[in-house]
């Protein structure tokens, strides 16, 4: 080719390039204003927002700064949780002119992720003052409170390399290792025995720490029990408060190796995360010991506070509104929890939370009602359906592997190219299935989403109310185990006309809720088929379902209503005899237990999970690795739309968690609860998830209810009512 011709074509092509950038700048401008409220100006100020460019999207305040710096010095950097962009100033408009010039379409490598930034102009940043966040009462964190050389003392005073080590109680739980000295916290009965002391004492190594603990007047008493957590990077532990009866007031932590955030909850509902950094120590007395629980969110990466060396040391932000924010990742971190042995019944200023005052350790709260309003509805599944996302996030997606044949088979069917939204994505299960499709997700449990990331899938937290997609912009969507977690009629409806407005004319929607008959064609389910193989301790002493009833039940006779308005706690494995229910999940470290309610062997899931794991997302299979961060999103596709609200809405949405289906959505679907919290040393906690099962005919007459759509077909599948809909080529006004 002539010189002259090639250089021309380069041009071209470059202009191309540019064209194109600028229009996903132009987008992801138009994104911002409506889904953040956030203008963007066509002249040029010091001040830009950089879309892609946020925590939410697993870009570290570092990575940012380090290309932003590059071209010209900066007066402030505004990173604020969960967002998926960032604002950035430079001390003079020349810089932000160059960043605008120079930044727009370039790809930013994090880690094993990559994001392409997209940089408009703002007139003006507005930093709020930074609000600092009390800690709970009678808590308090000591930094450095042992040196280097100490650390290194005590961590090679613990022999991890006995799989299991009678003398010191050690076990290889499911989210962690334990080893315990002096006295074993048994987890069978959530408490201590007082009479059978082990015969390894607190190590020898651990008296100066306990002197000085003394000396400091953080305690008054030695401690003649101690308990030794490691925690690898991804894991964590449920919320819990230490067991009243078993141990005295004071409780403390010595966190050693990694920082990691430890989130303490009241239970009126009020979070504070705080930041336990390497060689610290954590003394919970009073308030903070016997009412608040505490627990770390399995993840691979923190939201933390940016170091500040004018900050002082103590002062504790709050989390969720500074801005001064980055990514810290997590390493292998090893707790010395030091307690003391309790010889006589708790008097604590709290009984409600005591069991040596009658409290209950392990039993579930009253059954709740029915909602009559929005608000109940809106209550009722923030505490049955959402919240147990993520305090079971991790154990629930090892239950969730293989994807459904039906639902391969219309995923499958999409041709290629095709824009897929899976609203309630649950672990990104679906995510993966064709990979010639543009798939995005959506799930209300930011844990969910975070093992969505890690799985390298197209993920944002959504309400699946409201999902922050441009209308009509999918070619497909789907919706498994997801509308049976709405709590009324109105609800449920809401959640079909948001499905429909994704789509495109001529779109198609794949949705399945749990049935109420679980035998169909005189064929029972594989949910009814394991009830002999299912322990007795899964079948809930409250339940209002009869083990024989496996008949099927007379459509015609009313069977919604629910006794003295309460709702019923079903009997896994069981018939159904209401419509509206509560559904137990038994949370067991070191054993599947969501094997319990899935009807298949979890061995039989992984190796199928291990042949169909793809390394990147569905829109490059190439671009990401299947370990990438749990806090991030990966670069958008289609468009910036994903990207800008993958964390927009995390704080108010009202999203049912979308299940990984398994044999039955009823176990895919989020497992909400409301039963005791679980202690380090307690035994594990029954969460209960809010049900509304559909009868024949039922999801039929619901999508009925919207206009412009038209049910294309409906089928049974192993104890789900299934419909495909399919939206009008042509859209009425």
């Amino acid at each position: 080719m002539d010189p002259s011709v090639e250089n021309n074509v380069k041009a071209v092509r470059r202009s191309k390039e540019e064209k194109k950038v600028l229009k996903k700048q132009i987008k992801a401008s138009h994104t911002l204003l409506k889904h953040e409220g956030i203008s963007t100006v066509s002249q040029p100020t010091k001040s830009l927002v950089v879309a892609n460019g946020g925590l939410g999207n697993g870009v570290s305040r570092e990575e940012l700064s380090a290309v932003l710096k590059e071209m010209g010095e900066l007066e402030t950097l505004i990173m604020h949780p969960h967002k998926p962009y960032a604002f950035v100033t430079y001390r003079s408009e020349e810089c932000a002119r160059k960043a605008h010039i120079h930044l727009n379409g370039e790809k930013l490598q994090c880690g094993e992720n990559s994001v392409t930034l997209y940089l408009s102009f703002v007139d003006s940043v507005t930093c709020e003052e930074e609000a600092s966040v009390p800690l709970p009462e009678g808590l308090v964190l000591v930094e450095d409170f042992v040196s280097p050389e100490e650390e290194a003392l005590l961590l090679a005073a613990i022999d991890w390399s006995s799989a299991n080590d009678d003398i010191t109680a050690q076990k290889a739980l499911k989210h962690r290792r334990v080893k315990h000295y002096g006295f074993e916290f048994r987890y069978d009965n959530n408490n201590v025995d007082k009479d059978k002391p082990l015969s390894a004492g607190i190590p020898q190594e651990c008296l100066p720490v306990l002197e000085l603990c003394v000396k400091n007047k953080h305690i008054n008493i030695m401690p003649d029990q101690l308990t030794v957590n490691q925690y690898e990077s991804g894991q964590g532990i449920p919320p819990h408060v230490d067991t009243h009866s078993a141990f005295e007031d004071t409780i403390m932590s010595l966190s050693l190796g990694a920082q990691t955030v430890m989130e303490f909850r009241h239970p009126d509902g009020c979070l504070v995360p705080v930041v336990l950094p390497g060689r610290s120590l954590l003394v919970m007395k009073g308030e903070s010991r016997y009412l608040w629980t505490h627990g770390i969110t399995p993840r691979k990466f923190d939201t933390v506070p940016a170091c500040d060396p004018q900050s002082p040391a103590l002062t504790l932000p709050d989390i969720r509104t500074h801005s001064n924010l980055t990514l810290s990742k997590r390493g292998t971190r090893t707790s010395f929890t030091f307690r003391k042995i309790r010889h006589e019944p708790c008097r604590c200023a709290f009984p409600s939370a005591c069991d040596s005052q009658g409290a209950p350790s392990a039993s579930p709260p009253s059954p709740p009602s029915l909602p009559r309003c929005h608000d109940d509805a809106a209550q009722l599944e923030e505490e049955y359906v959402h919240r147990v996302y993520d305090a079971i996030a991790s154990h629930f997606s090892s239950t969730r592997h293989s994807p459904w044949p039906r639902v391969c088979h219309f995923l499958s069917s999409l041709p290629p190219g095709s824009v897929l939204a899976d609203v309630g994505c649950g672990n990104g299960k679906y995510l993966g299935v064709n990979t010639e499709v543009i798939a995005v997700g959506c799930d209300r449990s930011s844990a969910l989403i975070q093992i969505c990331a890690e799985r390298g899938f197209q993920a944002f937290v959504s309400d699946a109310l409201s999902v922050p997609l441009r209308t009509a912009s999918c070619d497909a969507c789907i919706s498994i185990a997801v509308i049976h977690h709405f709590s009324t009629q109105e609800r449920r409806l809401a959640a079909v006309r948001e499905l429909v407005r994704l789509l495109k004319p001529g779109g198609r929607a794949l949705i399945y809720v749990w049935a109420f008959e679980q035998e169909h064609n005189k064929q029972r389910s594989k949910y009814l088929k394991e009830q002999n193989k299912e322990p007795l301790e899964n079948h809930s002493p409250t339940n209002n379902a009869s083990e024989d009833s496996h008949e099927p039940v007379d459509n015609t006779q009313d069977v919604s209503k629910v006794t003295d308005g309460k709702l019923s706690v079903h009997t896994n494995r069981t018939s159904f005899n209401t419509q509206d229910l509560l559904v137990p999940w038994h949370l067991k470290e070191g054993k599947r237990r969501g094997e319990e309610e899935s009807g298949e062997g979890v061995k039989k899931e992984k190796r199928k999970e291990k042949s169909k794991k793809t390394s990147g997302n569905s829109c490059s299979a190439d671009s990401l690795s299947s370990s990438t961060r749990s806090d991030c999103n990966p670069d958008p596709c289609p468009g910036f739309d994903s990207d800008m609200t993958s964390g927009s809405v995390q704080d108010t949405s009202d999203a049912t968690h979308s299940p990984d289906s398994k044999p039955s959505p009823s176990d895919d679907s989020a497992h909400t609860s409301t039963s005791a919290p679980k202690s380090e040393s307690s035994p594990v906690p029954v969460f209960h998830r809010y049900y509304h099962v559909f009868q024949q005919g039922e999801l039929e007459l619901l999508c009925g209810q919207v206009a412009g759509v038209e049910v294309q077909s409906s089928y049974h599948d192993q104890g789900n009512w299934c419909v495909i809909l399919e939206k009008d080529s042509i859209e009425m006004n």
